[in-house]
C-alpha cells in the first residue's frame, strides 16, 4: 500500500506551541529569552511611518512649479502644524497675498522645483506586538520579533473571520448538537470565548458584540448570518482582517453543522480556563487555520508536536473529517485504503479510503475528500485546570 497524505486540521489536549511574533517592519525587541508572558505583553515595538501628504503648492498659489523656492517659508526638515502657512506670494506692490496652508501637521520631505509640490511626511506611528498566548520566549529574531512557546491544548477550526484574542472559555450550549442563540448570551458572559454546538445565528453574533464578549466558537453557521456578521461577501482566499468586534471560527463547516464530540468535549473540559483566538484562514499555499490555544501547566510528556506542516499521512486508525457531500462535515475513523482505484458517482476512477463514521457508519470517500484531524484528545486532571498568573509578565 502507497503512503497517502492530505490536508490535516489540529485537535488536541496536549502540545507543544511556538508561535512566532514578527513585526512587520525593523523595530526593536523588549523582551528576553526565558522571559514568562501573558497575551497581551508587548514583545516588540517599532515606528510605522507616517503617510506622505502631497500638496500641490504652486497650483494653489498660481505660480510656475521654478518659483517655488522663493515663496517657501519653510524648508526641507522643518517640522509644521496643520493649518500653517508654509508658503506665501504678494502680488500688486504687496496690496494682496496668496498663501497656502499645511493640511496635515509632520515634517516637510521635498519641494520640488519641477512639479511645484511639496511633500509633508506625517508623525510616525507607534506600533506595539504582543506575545498573543501565555508562555515563556524561546528565541529573539534581531531587530524583528520572538518565538513564544507554550505547552497546552490546540484546537482547530475549518474556517474563521477575524483578528486575535484572548479571554476565558465559556462553554454555553449543553451539547455538541444544541444552537447558540441570543437568549443563551447574558451581560456576565462580557469577556468570554464561547463556545456554542452546532450552529450560531446572526441574533446571537448581534447580541454577543453588544455584551462584549472576545469570540465565539461553534460547529456551523449560514452564509447569510456570516454575510450579515462581516458586512459583505467574504472569500475565503485570506481572512483574518476584517474590523469585527470579536473573531468567530467555526470548527465544523457551512449550515448547521454537530461539532464533532471530541472537538466539544475538549472545549468543555477547558471551560472557564484562559485561551487565545485567531479567526485568520488562508485557503491556499500556506494554509493558516483559525485556532484556539490554552495553555496549561504540568504537561510535559506526550506532548504532538505543532510544526507548521500542510500535510499528514493517511493510515489506518487516522481520525478524519469528510470535506465533500454527501458526508459533509462527519468525523470518523480510516479502517481500508484499497491500493487499487475505485470508480466513483461521478464516473471517475480516483483512491479511496474506507471510513467509519461516528455513528457506527461505514462508508467508501475518495481520499480528496478527507481532512486528517490531527492529535489526540485528553481529560484534564482537577490540578491542571487553573493557570496560575504566578511569574508571568503581563
Amino acid at each position: 500500500m502507497g503512503t497517502a497524505y492530505t490536508p490535516g486540521l489540529t485537535v488536541t489536549g496536549r502540545a507543544r506551541i511556538r508561535k512566532t511574533r514578527r513585526l512587520p517592519l525593523k523595530g526593536e525587541v523588549v523582551v528576553e529569552v526565558g522571559d514568562k508572558v501573558s497575551p497581551s505583553t508587548v514583545v516588540a515595538r517599532a515606528m510605522l511611518p507616517g503617510e506622505l501628504r502631497t500638496v500641490k503648492v504652486s497650483q494653489m498659489l498660481g505660480i510656475e512649479p521654478s518659483d517655488l523656492p522663493r515663496a517657501m517659508l519653510v524648508k526641507i526638515g522643518d517640522r509644521i502644524e496643520r493649518d500653517q502657512v508654509i508658503a506665501q506670494v504678494s502680488s500688486f506692490f504687496g496690496l494682496f497675498k496668496s498663501v497656502c496652508r499645511s493640511p496635515v501637521s509632520g515634517t516637510v520631505e521635498y519641494i520640488s522645483e519641477v512639479s511645484g509640490h511639496v511633500g509633508i511626511r506625517e508623525p510616525s506611528i507607534p506600533l506595539t506586538l504582543n506575545a498573543y498566548i501565555r508562555g515563556e520566549v524561546v528565541e529573539i529574531i534581531p531587530e524583528e520579533g520572538v518565538v513564544v512557546e507554550t505547552k497546552g491544548a490546540f484546537i482547530q477550526g475549518i474556517f474563521g473571520v477575524g483578528g486575535e484574542s484572548h479571554g476565558t472559555l465559556c462553554v454555553v450550549a449543553s451539547s455538541p448538537d444544541a444552537p447558540l442563540s441570543a437568549e443563551d448570551i447574558g451581560d456576565e458572559l462580557s469577556g468570554k470565548i464561547l463556545v456554542g454546538g452546532s450552529i450560531v445565528t446572526s441574533s446571537a453574533l448581534r447580541r454577543a458584540a453588544e455584551v462584549g464578549v472576545k469570540g465565539v466558537i461553534t460547529g456551523g453557521i449560514t452564509d447569510r448570518d456570516l454575510v450579515e456578521f462581516v458586512g459583505r461577501e467574504i472569500g475565503v482566499a485570506i481572512t483574518g482582517h476584517e474590523d469585527l468586534p470579536f473573531p468567530l471560527m467555526i470548527t465544523e463547516g457551512f449550515g448547521r453543522m454537530r461539532m464533532a464530540e471530541r472537538t466539544f468535549s475538549l472545549l468543555k473540559s477547558l471551560d472557564g480556563m484562559e485561551a487565545s483566538m485567531n479567526g485568520a484562514t488562508q485557503i491556499r499555499a500556506g494554509v493558516i487555520r483559525p485556532e484556539v490555544i490554552v495553555p496549561m501547566e504540568g504537561i510535559e510528556e506526550d506532548l504532538v508536536e505543532m510544526e507548521p506542516a500542510e500535510e499528514g499521512e493517511l493510515s489506518i486508525g487516522t481520525m478524519v473529517r469528510i470535506i465533500r457531500e454527501p458526508y459533509f462535515g462527519k468525523t470518523g475513523t480510516v479502517v481500508g485504503l484499497p491500493p487499487e482505484n475505485r470508480r466513483i458517482e461521478t464516473g471517475a476512477m480516483v483512491r479511496v479510503a474506507e471510513v467509519v463514521l461516528e455513528d457506527g457508519t461505514r462508508v467508501v470517500v475518495p481520499r480528496a475528500n478527507l481532512e486528517i484531524m490531527l492529535g489526540r484528545s485528553f481529560p484534564l486532571s482537577g490540578s491542571s485546570r487553573h493557570n496560575k498568573d504566578k511569574g508571568y509578565r503581563g
